[in-house]
């Protein structure tokens, strides 16, 4: 809205309300001669005459008088407009749109997201399962989880958790294919390969003092990491899988870590993402403050601190 437009329909308003350019003057704090110019170009900017003047009383012509309760309506609609954003910015509610790594999101916030609507119960939430990089501003979407580096600088992040690649095989597969000591020993086994990892068919590593590369080979490859995790835990080879997917497997004993002395490389954490913390609505702030409380017992590295 113009802002020099505004001032002129403010005072029309305010002499047809209050009948007179000196009572209209006084309650917009201006001179009368200032109300008078603005009405003037009001006028002129609509091409019609809106105020009889007299010398006791302001009374509004035909057109005027439809203008008036047009204007009315129109700043009614407006303060409604303000209330409900109020409203909102205060209480939480409405729809909440997230847009969550298929996986991870099934197993790690789908199961949860039952607790956060019965505690908040006049929010709703459409849950987008993908693993492409929405743009979440585009898109509309309220809030992201991602996993790996963020470079969009338009957003703000939080890391809710941190991750890290492991390597691991069934007890039985160990014991058949002996000790393994260092990156290079997975040349000789079989390798269950993740397709879509950027680096494939070329595994990462690295500890202290040194970084391996090593190309890998095996009887399995696939785009769908649940399936060569079931593979390993079948005995078919060993398996690279973020420590979120095979905890369960490692504390069971149904998986066994590999090289737990070097770090595979790759994604390092999983973060929260919305457009800005500023003037964000109370759904949006509660969902994020409940959880990063949620993960803030890392429920798969509890050695770990969050960042």
């Amino acid at each position: 809205m113009n802002e020099d437009d505004e001032k002129l329909r403010q005072a029309f308003l305010s002499v047809v309300e209050l009948g007179s350019y000196a009572a209209g003057a006084r309650a917009l704090a201006r001179d009368p001669s200032v109300l008078s110019r603005r009405i003037s170009a009001l006028e002129t900017k609509l091409g019609i005459r809106l105020l009889e003047r007299s010398t006791r009383r302001v009374s509004t012509t035909e057109a005027g008088a439809l203008y008036y309760a047009k204007l009315r309506q129109a700043m009614q609609l407006i303060r409604e407009a303000e209330q409900e954003a109020q409203t909102l910015a205060s209480a939480p509610s409405g729809l909440l749109r997230l847009t969550l790594p298929t996986a991870f999101g099934r197993l790690w916030i789908t199961p949860v997201l039952p607790i956060f609507l019965k505690m908040y119960p006049t929010i709703q939430i459409e849950a987008v399962f993908s693993d492409r990089y929405a743009d979440i501003i585009a898109e509309e979407f309220d809030v992201a989880v991602r996993i790996g580096e963020m470079t969009d600088s338009r957003l703000f992040s939080r890391m809710l958790a941190p991750t890290r690649r492991v390597l691991c095989a069934s007890p039985t597969y160990l014991r058949e294919i002996g000790p393994l000591n260092e990156p290079a020993d997975l040349r000789r086994v079989d390798c269950l390969m993740f397709t879509p990892m950027a680096t494939h068919p070329v595994w990462h590593f690295e500890n202290e003092r040194n970084k391996r590369a090593v190309r890998v080979t095996g009887k399995m490859a696939s785009d769908d990491i649940g399936s060569l995790i079931q593979a390993a835990r079948s005995g078919c080879g060993i398996v690279m899988a973020a420590d979120w997917l095979v905890v369960d497997d490692l504390n069971d004993g149904s998986l066994v870590e590999v090289l737990p002395e070097w770090f595979a490389t790759g994604e390092k954490g999983v973060y929260l993402l919305r457009p800005s913390k500023q003037n964000e609505s109370a759904k949006v702030r509660v969902f994020c403050d409940w959880l990063i409380n949620h993960f803030s017992n890392c429920p798969w590295s509890k050695n770990d601190s969050v960042a």
